[in-house]
């Protein structure tokens, strides 16, 4: 059941995986969707599985129909699809105009103040897949707000139907925002997908298998208690386990030499910083990597000039 006195006419520009995943999560609280706006294969897919019956329009047609229009399209091309429905006479004064941009704040859609229309830029901390298994998953989602203060009480309630939590961020630190959670998620997985390589370098027949366990636990004890859930060969000061980590990548699997030795710098700094781990063993390994990562340039520029 919606959190509004009324159902809301919704509209979205843009039906990739968060957009046709929000409408469809919209509508199961009694929200209208009025339409949609979608043109490759896969967004008419996602268009068909999710919410069908709902009609596939034109951006301007979608935004003339919406009380609350949804901007689901990537951050590069958010700027130039507001300034051309302002221009174009579809967003109006009252309308909610709600982006789903990580990165961008309020700013980015200036030209639809300029009409009058109430502004919020809402994004959902999730990865998606585009399909039905999201929808259960929004539930706890955190969202990341940034609204006038005469449209928080909106965006919350908006946030409380998808299943979500609220999060306020300040306009000027939304690209900060954004970075923390691509540096979390996305790298994370270049580096699990690097670690199978390793493994499956090694003989694992199984590399997710054998990793899923570890990095289960380790991924919530990061979470749950920071630098503290730090273990292996660095924390501990172990030289010859990191040289022979070195050797065996550089031979075995060099394509993930370069991100081994950023992460074990990154690890032996923290490790320093909270005293775990003594700064003649710190040099020693410092050093070790340096000469790897000398190594990996020489290795990228021999194969460069080939």
């Amino acid at each position: 059941m919606s959190t509004f006195a009324s159902g809301l006419r919704v509209g979205a520009v843009g039906a990739g995986r968060v957009g046709a995943v929000l409408a469809a999560s919209l509508r199961r609280t009694g929200h209208e969707i009025v339409a949609v706006a979608g043109e490759s294969d896969a967004s008419r897919g996602r268009i068909a599985d999710l919410l069908p019956g709902v009609p596939v329009d034109k951006p301007t047609a979608v935004a003339r129909a919406a009380d609350v229009l949804l901007l689901t399209v990537p951050d590069d091309m958010l700027a130039n699809v507001v300034r051309s429905l302002a221009d174009a006479g579809a967003l109006r004064e009252g309308q909610y105009v709600v982006h789903t941009s990580g990165m961008h704040g309020l700013a980015v859609l200036a030209p639809a103040r300029e009409v009058g229309a109430r502004t919020v830029a809402l994004h959902p901390a999730m990865t998606f897949t585009g399909t039905a298994v999201d929808l259960d998953r929004l539930a706890g989602c955190v969202f990341g707000l940034t609204a006038e203060t005469s449209d928080r009480a909106f965006a919350e309630a908006l946030v409380a139907d998808l299943g979500g939590t609220p999060m306020w961020v300040p306009e000027e630190m939304r690209t900060l925002y954004h970075a923390g959670l691509a540096h979390g998620s996305n790298h994370l997985v270049t580096l699990v997908t690097e670690a199978m390589e390793i493994l499956a370098a090694a003989g694992a027949t199984d590399p997710a298998g054998t990793l899923r366990p570890l990095l289960a636990a380790a991924l919530d004890n990061a979470l749950t208690h920071g630098d503290a859930a730090l273990t292996g060969p660095i924390v501990r000061g172990d030289v010859g386990t990191v040289a022979a980590h070195l050797d065996d990548i550089a031979t075995n699997a060099p394509q993930t030499l370069p991100s081994y030795v950023a992460m074990a710098r990154a690890t032996l700094e923290r490790a320093v910083a909270d005293g775990r781990l003594l700064r003649i063993r710190a040099y020693k390994i410092g050093g070790l990597l340096d000469a790897a990562e000398k190594k990996a340039h020489q290795v990228h520029h021999v194969s460069a000039g080939r």
